[in-house]
């Protein structure tokens, strides 16, 4: 970062964007990556390159963070919204299936929503908490129907399936580097493909649409997003440590495992046999008949010690923001999100640390 101040290459030019992109296509497999300044706008481009346009449809995850529904409303689409699957928590593909294979029809060429009469243009499936989608499924999926697959990994980066990178499954992958993310840029994501043409394309979008390497012409409408070179210089020197933030997060993941399982009332995080979780939110269930009080109160209990937690968030179907979707009915993430709570989980946790918290959950439990 220091060198960026000096050499005055501070903005969204320089050797660093060009040197964090290429680690990070490095670390999930791909051929391209093209750094923007958040996770958000990665998925705007990515459904840009996928074809989404206005009206069109594309099934989502419901449980998640609300970035990827009003990535889809940014470009005049519309999410569908498909539950989640009780055990690892993650977009359930029997529910896509029986969107796809009943919920719609080939008309003309073009798979249609029979209700809605829209055409279904794209697959987002979210990679929450670390954990891997069932991918072969929806790819399976997506193969029958013809339809591209973005993936949002955004939470996701440094998790496996079957020993291959998450963001290197489908068409197309976003991760974001937030604050709160397991690399971090302060603000910063990445659109990573293997497809030559979406990578140029990316590029060009992201800065401007800019048709003349000197003149200021724009031929169609572009975006500021390119990432800047000083918070790639922080990317890089994140990235160097990408395997190391992984095993303190799969420690920190096993300790609270062991320690909590036999507790009642308290269900604790599952991994897939097929996936290397890169736990990045560590959750638990809450049930308040066993535990003696539900996820909110324990959520209060733990704050009124100095121990932060938080919920998981609004199911997107439940959101008002996006109210005009189609209607889903998602029953386990509205369960999901009533019983689940993320406990503290950084990279920085200290062992201590993490028996205080341990010590309040099975205190609270015992009375």
């Amino acid at each position: 970062m220091q060198e960026c101040l000096d050499t005055g290459w501070v903005s969204s030019v320089g050797a660093y964007v060009d040197r964090f992109e290429r680690i990070v296509a490095d670390a999930v497999g791909a051929r391209y990556a093209v750094a923007t300044v958040n996770g958000t706008s990665a998925l705007h481009i990515a459904l840009m390159l996928a074809g989404v346009d206005r009206d069109d449809e594309v099934p989502m995850s419901t449980l998640t963070f609300i970035a990827p529904a009003n990535a889809i409303r940014y470009v005049g689409a519309w999410p569908v919204f498909i539950d989640a699957d009780p055990e690892f928590w993650q977009m359930d593909p029997s529910r896509l299936a029986d969107f796809l294979d009943r919920g719609c029809e080939r008309r003309n060429g073009a798979l249609v929503n029979r209700t809605t009469g829209r055409r279904v243009r794209a697959i987002m499936p979210v990679h929450v908490l670390g954990h891997p989608v069932d991918m072969d499924s929806v790819l399976e999926l997506a193969r029958r129907h013809a339809l591209p697959v973005i993936e949002d990994a955004t939470e996701s980066l440094g998790a496996r399936y079957h020993d291959r990178a998450v963001g290197h499954l489908g068409d197309v992958a976003c991760f974001s580097f937030n604050g709160n993310k397991l690399i971090t840029t302060g603000g910063g994501g990445m659109l990573v493909t293997d497809n030559e043409e979406f990578a140029r394309r990316a590029r060009y979008l992201t800065t401007q649409a800019k048709d003349d390497p000197i003149e200021y012409e724009h031929h169609e409408v572009g975006y500021n997003y390119r990432l800047t070179n000083v918070l790639a210089a922080m990317g890089v020197a994140q990235m160097e440590q990408l395997d190391e933030f992984v095993e303190a997060k799969r420690r920190i993941a096993a300790c609270y495992a062991d320690a909590l399982r036999d507790v009642p009332g308290i269900t604790t995080m599952k991994e897939a046999p097929w996936a290397d979780s890169a736990f990045w939110m560590y959750t638990v269930l809450v049930d308040e008949a066993q535990f003696g009080m539900d996820s909110r109160a324990l959520l209060r209990a733990l704050g009124g010690h100095g121990i932060q937690s938080r919920p998981l968030w609004q199911p997107m179907h439940r959101s008002p923001a996006h109210a005009g979707s189609p209607p889903a009915h998602c029953p386990v993430a509205d369960g999901l999100n009533r019983d689940a709570l993320s406990l503290p989980c950084s990279v920085g946790l200290r062992e201590s640390e993490q028996q205080v918290v341990i010590a309040r959950i099975r205190a609270l439990a015992a009375r």
